[in-house]
């Protein structure tokens, strides 16, 4: 197809009308809200055989998906920040449930205080609830990778909701240019809807779904679901290279930008490793050696995959837009995990950056490369945009 100028919710929605989604289910928050705005409008266009379900609220939507899945619908809502956590309770039973519902996330902090900007606290907190999570950096993967989603949660080897995620505002609302697939080679990359083996509500097949295990029996249940997520990693990446097929265009779990043998590299996920490669490149044309990790597969997690694309380094910055209360952000534990066994292990430090939409730009990526120099002194938790005294840092550093 031609090239679109689209924003981030629009690229969104497009996939799904493309993907041929049968239910939408979603209750409007800032800043998903055009997403299924976008979808509202191709149902009533004519453009998008769908049944557009409006609830009371976000937990309601889900609910619906939920509903509309165990007879076999391919199903799609939309939520960030408080809304997400309103759908908690239901994220997990969607997954005991082996729905393959994908949801779309303009990622928002949560409140209080009061912010509609993005971070990445809403999704995060939920990395548990057993859905695959995939976090992007422009608009061209947002749309890329819903199509991803849809094809990987289906699969029958995973049969898992699917999370795509991107920044509020930094993407939802920006518009940037995208390339999409005719709508032939997206009916070629996706089953046909409804084209599944798993167990379907049917009143001439009568099944029971949802039944208690007692403790004997649950936790093989539980272990069954995680080694499908598990599991999940090898189809994303079977998706990822029939997509590269299509479209041209190349994706992995993770990504390592250029310099393999960098001493210094930095490591997160979303928008601001578009920043943090920028500033890279900039470092490196004047002799310094910094390489950047993109994580764009956050659950399942690759362990494996992180520890060879960090494996030459001595020093690793993980950038966390998110903070994990009393501990450290919520990226970072598992990637010195994957590090841990490993033969050379580098340093690991961990910066929280960007909370509540703060600007990340070249400068924050600089300041955390400059308070890394000195390695880890006790501390391993840097906060490089928060103004006042804070502990390790020397007086002459504070901001």
């Amino acid at each position: 197809m031609t090239r679109q100028f689209w924003n981030g919710n629009m690229a969104a929605a497009q996939a799904v009308r493309q993907s041929r989604v049968e239910v939408i289910a979603a209750y409007p928050i800032t800043p998903q809200t055009h997403t299924v705005e976008y979808l509202a409008q191709f149902v009533a266009d004519g453009e998008l055989d769908a049944r557009m379900v409006k609830v009371e609220s976000e937990h309601s939507a889900l609910s619906a998906c939920c509903g509309a899945s165990i007879v076999g619908s391919r199903t799609f809502t939309a939520s960030c920040s408080q809304g997400l956590q309103l759908m908690s309770e239901v994220m997990y039973f969607a997954s005991g449930m082996r729905f393959p519902i994908v949801m779309a996330v303009a990622n928002r902090t949560l409140s209080v205080p009061v912010n509609i900007w993005a971070d990445h606290q809403d999704t995060l907190v939920n990395r548990d609830a057993g859905w695959i999570q995939i976090y992007t950096r422009s608009v061209q993967e947002i749309y890329d990778m819903m199509l991803v989603a849809f094809a990987s949660a289906e699969d029958p080897r995973v049969n898992l909701p699917a999370i795509v995620a991107y920044d509020g505002f930094i993407l939802s609302h920006a518009s940037e240019p995208v390339t999409p697939l005719e709508q032939s080679v997206v009916d070629d990359f996706l089953p046909s809807p409804r084209a599944t083996e798993r167990p379907l509500m049917d009143p001439a097949k009568p099944q029971q779904f949802g039944e208690v295990l007692f403790p004997e029996w649950y936790p093989d249940f539980e272990y069954k679901k995680h080694s499908a997520l598990v599991g999940a990693a090898d189809v994303l990446t079977e998706r990822f290279a029939a997509l590269a097929e299509l479209s041209g265009r190349r994706y992995d779990l993770v990504e390592r930008d250029s310099d393999p043998g960098a001493k210094t590299v930095i490591f997160g996920i979303g928008s601001m490793m578009q920043t943090a490669r920028h500033t890279a490149a900039k470092l490196r044309e004047q002799g310094e050696s910094v390489a950047v990790v993109n994580l764009r597969v956050f659950r399942p997690f690759p362990e494996q995959a992180v520890a060879k694309a960090l494996q030459h380094a001595e020093t690793v910055l993980v950038l966390d837009r998110d903070i994990g209360y009393g501990s450290a952000g919520m990226v970072y534990p598992d990637v010195v995990r994957a590090l841990y066994h490993a033969e050379h292990r580098p340093t690991v430090l961990n910066f929280i950056v960007g909370l509540g939409g703060k600007d990340i730009t070249e400068q924050t990526i600089l300041r955390s490369l400059e308070l890394a120099k000195d390695g880890y002194r006790g501390q391993s938790v840097f906060w490089p945009d928060a103004r006042g005294p804070q502990e390790g840092i020397a007086p002459s550093a504070q901001r």
